[in-house]
């Protein structure tokens, strides 16, 4: 399971000029599921990201997690991060979960994720969305948690 998060003053996602979710300060995540993930890695993912210290202190460092700032999460589905790229001109896709283990793994991660942060917001699985955000920084990191870890 792969969670791209990008640290944000404001995001937001919509679905045919739907607005689906949006927070201010926080971290956009674009979770990408894996053939063979479970819900192993969808809590081991959520954990890394809601403790992830990305957020600078009194020192300008990065010391503070999205929780420490009671920051807000904006969670996108995105089966593209999954894609194999290492040969040729066009992504494959055979690495990412069924429609149906992604969207059920995609809910949970949602559901797990929902009450753990003060602002929250999702995207429509599935659904051809538009995001649009301002990344802080900017201040983007990929976070893998591969199956059967």
């Amino acid at each position: 399971m792969i969670g791209l998060i990008q640290r944000v003053t404001s995001a937001s996602v919509s679905v045919e000029g739907e607005l689906c979710g949006r927070i201010d300060r926080g971290l956009l995540v674009l979770l990408g599921v894996a053939r063979g993930d479970t819900t192993i890695q969808a809590d081991r993912l959520l954990d890394r990201i809601l403790n992830y210290r990305v957020f600078a202190d009194d020192a300008d460092r990065m010391n503070h997690s999205v929780k420490d700032i009671s920051g807000g999460l904006l969670v996108v589905s995105q089966f593209t991060l999954v894609a194999e790229t290492s040969k040729g001109t066009r992504p494959g896709f055979s690495k990412g979960a069924t429609p149906a283990d992604g969207e059920r793994l995609y809910d949970y991660f949602v559901e797990r994720a929902r009450p753990q942060v003060s602002s929250f917001g999702t995207g429509r699985f599935g659904a051809d969305m538009q995001v649009s955000l301002t990344n802080d920084g900017p201040v983007t990191f990929w976070l893998e948690v591969p199956p059967g870890v």
